[in-house]
């Protein structure tokens, strides 16, 4: 197993969370090979990911802002519009920049204004010679099993970069597990459907397919996905509370969504 420190978010990361991480993963029995590696010190590896794709035209700068695409959605919706929504339920970017010229694109990149890196997904998917599918071991939200086919299309155009940070977590995790030389990806569900923008940008920059297994998620009495936004329990605060490791093990291994699909029950990499 690898242990891997997504800290491109070098405002809010610190050695003190990844501490944090590395003593509560020791307490629940989880071990790793003994070099770390943390996005942080390698976003020379991810620029040239990036530049590669702006090579073939695959990316484009865009500037629109959240309350911009609020706003034009909900005119469209306002006409009697459909707009399509991503697998997060979030409205997929209107992709206005994709039309630009060189020079208007030159323009924004050279400017002060803050800017993404997009995916044209569109082209990018035009540009293959096959459909782009992976071998999933575990289970999609919807019982998903086997041979995969990829619909990246559902996302939009998603963000790979930005102007102050040459990567995202699209970008830098199919990097990263190339290098790494990853062999299985085991992962929550909610990560299912981002296996399609993965594997396209695996196709694009030519890196290897590792094996995915997602597995079910533990989930609030309501249905949601746990989250520290909504102050919910943490390995750290159960640990806190004074509950052991096996109990929560313990919980894991019992409970009705993860029983069949233990995460913990196989071998393989993360």
């Amino acid at each position: 197993m690898l242990l891997r420190m997504e800290d491109i978010d070098t405002a809010r990361c610190s050695s003190a969370f990844e501490d944090a991480i590395k003593s509560d993963l020791r307490w629940i029995g989880v071990s790793w090979n003994d070099e770390i590696r943390r996005q942080s010190e390698h976003f020379d590896s991810y620029a040239e990911a990036l530049e590669r794709l702006r090579r073939e035209g695959f990316v484009y700068p865009a500037a629109m802002s959240r309350r911009e695409i609020r706003e034009t959605v909900d005119k469209a919706e306002a006409a009697g519009k459909h707009w399509p929504r991503d697998p997060d339920g979030q409205p997929v970017y209107p992709g206005a920049e994709r039309t630009w010229s060189t020079p208007r694109r030159k323009h924004l990149i050279g400017s002060a204004r803050a800017f993404n890196w997009r995916l044209d997904v569109g082209k990018a998917m035009s540009a293959l010679s096959a459909p782009v599918q992976w071998a999933e071991d575990g289970l999609g939200p919807d019982g998903e099993t086997g041979t995969i086919i990829a619909d990246p299309l559902r996302w939009g155009d998603v963000i790979v970069a930005r102007s102050d940070v040459p990567t995202s977590y699209h970008l830098s995790v199919v990097v990263d597990d190339a290098l790494q030389g990853v062999s299985d990806v085991i992962r929550g569900q909610d990560l299912f459907h981002a296996t399609s923008i993965h594997r396209l940008l695996q196709e694009l920059l030519g890196l290897p397919a590792p094996r995915y297994r997602h597995h079910a998620l533990l989930l609030a009495a309501d249905g949601r996905k746990l989250s520290k936004s909504n102050r919910d329990m943490s390995l750290h605060g159960l640990r806190r509370s004074g509950a052991s490791a096996d109990s929560v093990l313990n919980t894991i291994r019992n409970h009705p969504k993860t029983a069949s699909n233990d995460p913990l029950s196989g071998p393989g990499q993360t």
